[in-house]
């Protein structure tokens, strides 16, 4: 009953008429997941936008979603790698555009464990409408700190993890769940009682991978 069906779209609105299609049988567990480069060089190299444009795009996707289902998540990506007053600005906008689950990715496994954990601090102290959202994570594995990310991100207020069973995903992979899983568990003396309020979401590997064969 907990469970969603989720579909990935960049933000444009042939992609995210073409996931709502997919997801509508889900009714209420559906779920319109849009992702955006918001850091310094995709801005440049990938998407050739400027801040102002990248901020115009993220909203116009997320009202466009949440006018179609009933819930929209939003991922910065490359945002370990965003100035913090930039995707500070960017997650305000996309909550107040109606994006119920932002997402924090290291999308090419950059960041360390502190500094994830004073990234999401920030953001759960300078995001007025912080608290109308649920802050997620979605680790790469680059430099072997998925998991070590992924559990800096919940100790500062991330309530949910994105990754795949036994890491397996594009590169290095992603964070393996099982083990952010027994790391809750076991240690329950660091994390307390918080893993009864943390959503684990599998995402599937890209067919490209292969560590899947």
């Amino acid at each position: 009953e907990s469970s969603r069906v989720c579909g990935l779209a960049r933000c444009v609105e042939k992609d995210i008429l073409a996931v709502h299609e997919a997801v509508a049988p889900a009714g209420n567990r559906g779920r319109i997941h849009l992702v955006l480069a918001t850091s310094p060089i995709h801005r440049q190299y990938k998407m050739n936008k400027s801040r102002e444009e990248i901020l115009a795009m993220a909203v116009k996707g997320v009202s466009l979603a949440a006018g179609l289902c009933r819930e929209v998540q939003f991922s910065a990506e490359d945002a370990s790698r965003t100035e913090p007053d930039f995707l500070a600005e960017v997650v305000e906008a996309v909550i107040g555009a109606g994006a119920s689950i932002v997402n924090i990715p290291d999308t090419v496994g950059y960041t360390m464990p502190d500094e994830f954990h004073r990234l999401i601090s920030y953001l759960k102290s300078n995001v007025p409408n912080v608290d109308r959202a649920v802050i997620s994570v979605h680790c790469h594995d680059d430099m072997g700190m998925a998991v070590a990310n992924s559990l800096a991100a919940i100790r500062a207020g991330a309530r949910q993890v994105e990754g795949t069973i036994n890491g397996i995903g594009e590169r290095a992979g992603n964070v393996a769940l099982e083990e952010v899983i027994m790391a809750l568990r076991t240690r329950s003396d660091q994390f307390g009682n918080v893993r009864d309020n943390i959503c684990l979401l599998y995402t599937s590997p890209s067919p490209r991978d292969k560590r899947q064969s």
